[in-house]
Order: structure tokens, then C-alpha cells, then sequence
């Protein structure tokens, strides 16, 4: 009877905190295990029979602190709790705030790679808003370590671009987005203009008449998984698979509950929380 009412509380307990019994052990939050890192999320697949890709994903200013229940308002790791199934680990950081650091972020990523057993030539980023900067940062600094990248409605603070044109990069930014103004994503791609064959390997969905909050439903389409892992540092000359999903604000309010849970509902993505 004892180990009984034990096994209630303990479901009871995984109900409250918001992590279904299926996820319990395999979403589990870090905090101050990397030297110089972030605190984070770290979620392993259900099948570990080989080496998995890693999909970092970054949050947006309204995530920023120390609470890290915060990270799992939208993005990522509420994809998968609500029943996105991702064959890759994923780890999420929290920016405590100001800007993302890259070498923080990659901090975190090699306490991944050195605890699990991570296919090195499939690690991807993707984020917006401020995530979208820290997106674009990461993978102008990394490129030989990010073997694809989606950047949502953020822009760029590096001086170089040139690392970027090596990336499979897909850009996507709305023309009435009034919180991040699509201009400095367009700065991001003129930038890559400038060198040889820049954005050979650049995707720029820039959608019209579309606002900030609603790209935060990218990060539950299974297609935005599918065609980052699509790449590999592997391929032959870096190639850009092509992008074949169309990205408007009603493919967006139409198609984003495939494979998801019950909790389907205009109300998924809360306009305050995907800044």
C-alpha cells in the first residue's frame, strides 16, 4: 500500500511540473554543470542505439533569467512535451540576459558531446528573436562545427560574415514584425552578398504582412527538424538541401498540430512569450 500511494505522488508530482511520465527521464535541467557554460535543458531521444545529432535551441528575451521553467513556455522543448517527436538530443540553454555568448553556448555543447554519444558532423542551431541573433553569431563563429542553422526574425552583431556563407542557413523574418524590424536580417543577407557565392547556401523567407510573435510556431512543424537534419559536415561541398515548406501566416495557423497532443488550440504560442 505504501509503494503504492508512492507511485501516485511521484505521477502526481510529473503532472504538476508539466513533464508528462513518457518524458520524465528523458528531459532533465542542468544547472551549473558547465564551467563558463548556461544552465539548460537537455532532452535524449528514445532510441540511443547510435550516434544522435544535437539540436541547440535559443530562446528569446522573454525566457532570459534563472527560472528555467521559462524555457519551456515556447520552442523546442514545449514541442517535444507536447508530443513532437525529435530523434536527436537537444540541448537548451537559458541566457540569463543580454546578449547570447557563443562561446558559452559551445561550452554546453561539449559537455554534450563528452557525456552522450553525438554524431559530431550533425549539431544545429536554432532561435529567435534574440535567438535569432545568438543563431546567426553562433554559426558566423562556428562553421565548421554547425552543420545547418534556422534563424527566426532576429539579425546578426558580427563584423564578418564570411563563416556563414559555408552554412546551410535558412533565414526567415517578417515585413511587419515591429519588435525586431526586418531590416537587420536583411543586413545579415546583404552582408553575405559581399563574398563570392554568399548565399549559395542561404534560404531568405521574407514574409509579408507577417508580425514577430507568430514565427514562434516554426518550432513545432516537423519540417523545420526534417530539413536540419537533412545536412551533415559530411556532404559533398556543404550542399543546401532545398527548403520545399512555404512559410505564410495561415500554413503556419494550419499546419502546426500535426503529431502534437490534444492541447490544440489557438492559444499554443502566447504573443508575450516568443519575444
Amino acid at each position: 500500500m505504501k509503494n503504492r500511494i508512492t507511485t501516485l505522488l511521484c505521477i502526481a508530482v510529473l503532472v504538476l511540473t508539466g513533464i508528462g511520465t513518457s518524458n520524465a527521464q528523458s528531459l532533465i535541467a542542468y544547472k551549473g554543470k558547465v564551467e563558463n557554460g548556461y544552465n539548460f535543458w537537455f532532452y535524449r531521444p528514445a532510441n540511443e542505439d547510435g550516434p544522435k545529432p544535437v539540436v541547440i535551441f535559443l530562446h528569446g528575451r522573454s525566457l532570459c533569467g534563472h527560472d528555467m521553467n521559462k524555457v519551456r513556455k515556447y520552442g523546442t522543448i514545449d514541442a517535444i512535451e507536447k508530443g513532437r517527436e525529435i530523434d536527436a538530443y537537444v540541448m537548451a540553454p537559458q541566457n540569463p540576459g543580454g546578449s547570447w555568448n557563443s562561446e558559452k553556448i559551445m561550452n554546453v555543447l561539449e559537455w554534450v558531446k563528452e557525456n552522450n554519444n553525438v554524431d559530431t558532423t550533425r549539431v544545429y542551431v536554432l532561435g529567435m528573436s534574440l535567438g535569432g541573433y545568438g543563431t546567426i553569431n553562433l554559426t558566423a563563429t562556428y562553421p565548421d562545427k554547425i552543420a545547418a542553422a534556422i534563424a527566426l526574425c532576429g539579425g546578426g552583431t558580427k563584423k564578418d560574415y564570411s563563416g556563414l556563407t559555408k552554412v546551410p542557413l535558412w533565414i526567415v523574418h517578417g515585413t511587419a514584425d515591429k519588435d525586431v524590424n526586418v531590416r537587420y536580417s536583411d543586413a545579415v543577407v546583404n552582408a553575405m552578398k559581399k563574398f563570392e557565392n554568399g548565399t549559395d547556401r542561404l534560404h531568405y523567407d521574407r514574409v509579408k504582412g507577417m508580425n514577430h510573435s507568430v514565427l514562434a510556431r516554426v518550432f513545432y512543424l516537423p519540417e523545420c527538424y526534417e530539413w536540419l537534419m537533412s545536412h551533415s559536415l559530411t556532404d559533398e561541398n556543404r550542399e543546401m538541401k532545398p527548403v520545399t515548406y512555404k512559410i505564410t501566416n495561415k500554413t503556419l495557423t494550419t499546419a502546426i498540430y500535426r503529431g502534437l497532443n490534444s492541447k490544440k488550440n489557438s492559444n499554443l504560442i502566447k504573443k508575450d512569450d516568443s519575444e
